[in-house]
């Protein structure tokens, strides 16, 4: 066996240039591979995370308006509930430039409209009408004006609260041919420039100065840079805590305080998914999971894949299972108990929905 062994160790030695070269490249494309596992992991991570987050804001909603008519804890909780959570949307934009502006392939317009715009438009149409119908359904009534007003203002306003966020995303689509060669170049300074600039704009936007028309354009389109640069380069997880925990703390301090001191709620603008604040936890939520994604055994790693899968739907479905909350004005005390248990119910509820509209081919469509 030993003898076998070493002539078998021998004649590996003895192996042409040209097959170990061959052999290095191989191990190479493996361990590419392996790391992209990883990358797709954490992007699954994402989804999960910022579609809890996202129904955390729309469960607390009501509570915002409520100042002076529940207990100011109960109010305060609501409220910094609120604020560690915006970065949810952001969050999913950034996920669409880490795999967009990272796409190698030859760019093929029609294969990215009909594979990649049209697979979230027709939804989200669908949608816009089934929530039109259900905008004027209450406890009390049928309003069917209510639905032909918000069907009538479609092209430009949403028919429910949650498919605002198609307006600004779905456009951004059109910057993804633009901003992936730039992102691909080999001089990244043109790339860099524009992050820049961005931060400066959100910077800005910040201290109440607008861009006007193109101002959703711009600072949403920033995300996909700003996920790109953080899916291609690994930063230390201690700086991004620092800055993302120190902004959060900023943001939630001035929501709170201004309101108190106006006596109503208000944001003072710093609960905008545009602006600084925003864009420096979102970024610090992206690098947490990248880390945090390396150390989930491999079959918490497949559960979470399996409602990742689902990440759209849920985003589609979930006001289905607050309209009842919403229409018997339901906020019990104890926020911060109440909110989270409520999120993590719709959320249950919504990838149910999501994983059953999925299994028959006259529903899939409608949870891409």
């Amino acid at each position: 066996m030993v003898v076998n062994l070493v002539c078998f160790l021998s004649g590996l030695m003895k192996m042409s240039s040209a097959v170990s070269v061959g052999v290095e490249h191989a191990e190479r494309r493996q361990s590419l591979n392996s790391q992209t596992e990883k990358k797709v992991f954490y992007i699954e991570l994402l989804r999960v995370v910022a579609a809890v987050a996202v129904i955390a804001i729309h469960v607390l909603g009501p509570y915002r308006y409520l100042m002076g008519e529940i207990p100011q804890s109960d109010w305060v909780s609501a409220i910094a509930i609120n604020g560690a959570s915006r970065w949810a949307v952001p969050v999913f934009i950034m996920i669409t430039g880490a795999l967009l502006l990272s796409d190698t392939r030859p760019f093929s317009p029609g294969y990215f409209v009909r594979r990649r715009v049209m697979k979230v438009f027709v939804p989200f149409v669908a949608w816009s009408v089934f929530y039109a119908i259900l905008a004027g359904i209450s406890l009390q009534n049928v309003n069917w004006s209510e639905t032909v007003q918000r069907l009538t203002s479609f092209p430009t306003e949403e028919t429910y609260y949650h498919l605002g966020f198609f307006y600004y995303f779905i456009p951004l689509y059109l910057l993804v041919p633009i901003l992936r060669p730039v992102a691909q170049r080999d001089d990244p300074g043109l790339f860099y420039a524009l992050l820049g600039s961005w931060l400066v704009l959100s910077a800005a936007r910040l201290t109440g100065i607008s861009l006007g028309l193109v101002e959703d354009f711009v600072l949403y389109g920033g995300y996909l840079l700003l996920g790109y640069v953080l899916h291609q380069n690994k930063l230390p997880l201690k700086w991004l805590l620092f800055i993302g925990i120190t902004a959060l703390v900023a943001t939630e301090y001035t929501a709170i305080s201004e309101s108190v001191s106006n006596n109503q709620y208000t944001s003072a603008g710093w609960f905008s998914y545009k602006t600084l604040n925003t864009v420096l936890i979102a970024g610090m939520v992206f690098g947490f999971c990248q880390y945090w994604a390396e150390r989930v055994s491999e079959p918490i790693q497949r559960k979470v894949a399996a409602v990742s899968r689902h990440s759209l739907g849920i985003y589609l479905v979930h006001p289905v299972f607050l309209w009842p909350v919403r229409e018997l004005t339901f906020t019990p005390g104890m926020t911060w108990l109440t909110i989270p248990l409520v999120t993590l119910a719709v959320f249950v509820l919504s990838y149910m929905a999501s994983v059953g509209l999925s299994k028959s081919r006259f529903t899939s469509w409608l949870v891409p």
